[in-house]
């Protein structure tokens, strides 16, 4: 029976290096590449074969198609990284009701059935890779409800990681990452106008890479990124929250 990896979010940022560089962790017979664009995910650059799967993991129905997936192949899966995700920077009350389910959905939702729907073909020493953000650490105005659905995603995955015997579960942190991510996320009032740094996607995915070997619970890339993990564990986040808004010029309105 062949090993496989299992990536969502496959079709760019993340996702996609994390198919591009599979072999810095491990050999697998085949990956799934999930992602909405099929086009895209046929012509993924990949040390194995790449089998595409093409769904929108937000839609319940693209859920129940990857459970059949699963039922029909019966994988043993080595590796799953939950790489979709997307989020809006505006006040919560300025964004349309559907972009904030929507991202509710997509980030927590669709990671929480990939875990549920994929473990029970995983074998024993495999690893779940979910990607957070540094905004799980702390309260983020203006950027909010992205911030809680990614405060819920490293929550989940370090219980998760408790609960499973034989399967060790690591959340990724990054900080402010290079990636089409913002082509989506910025909107037109402009309210992110300064970030304190902006890393490469190559090496948030090196450095996951690395974490995963030595399986770590959590992986954060960067000095910025891990001093700012630090203050805001240490100061009372209505001092950290007055610090972003001051920062981005941002008010109450």
């Amino acid at each position: 029976m062949k090993t496989i990896a299992i990536i969502t979010g496959a079709s760019s940022g993340m996702g996609k290096r994390f198919v591009e560089t599979l072999d810095e962790y491990g050999q697998f017979d085949e990956v799934w590449a999930v992602a909405r664009r099929r086009e895209v995910l046929e012509t993924l650059p990949c040390p194995c074969p790449v089998k595409p799967v093409a769904l929108d993991l937000s839609d319940s129905k693209a859920l129940d198609e990857f459970k059949a997936l699963l039922e029909s192949e019966k994988p043993r899966v080595g590796l799953l990284i939950n790489a979709a995700g997307y989020g809006k920077f505006d006040a919560v009350m300025d964004l349309p009701l559907e972009e904030n389910l929507g991202m509710t959905d997509l980030n927590c939702r669709a990671l929480i059935a990939m875990c549920q729907l994929t473990v029970p073909y995983m074998e024993k020493g495999g690893l779940i890779i979910n990607i957070a953000s540094m905004a799980a650490f702390q309260p983020i105005p203006y950027i909010a409800v992205y911030g809680a659905t990614k405060a819920f995603v490293l929550s989940y995955s370090r219980a998760l990681n408790r609960e499973l015997k034989d399967i060790d579960v690591m959340a990724v942190c990054p900080y402010w990452t290079k990636t089409a991510f913002f082509d989506r996320a910025v909107s037109a009032s402009g309210v992110v106008k300064k970030y304190a740094v902006m890393y490469k996607p190559e090496d948030i995915v090196a450095q996951t890479w690395k974490d995963a070997k030595k399986r770590r619970e959590v992986s954060v890339y960067g000095f910025t990124a891990k001093g700012q993990k630090l203050l805001v564990k240490l100061l009372p986040h209505s001092f950290v929250m007055n610090v972003w808004m001051k920062q981005q010029k941002l008010r109450a309105r």
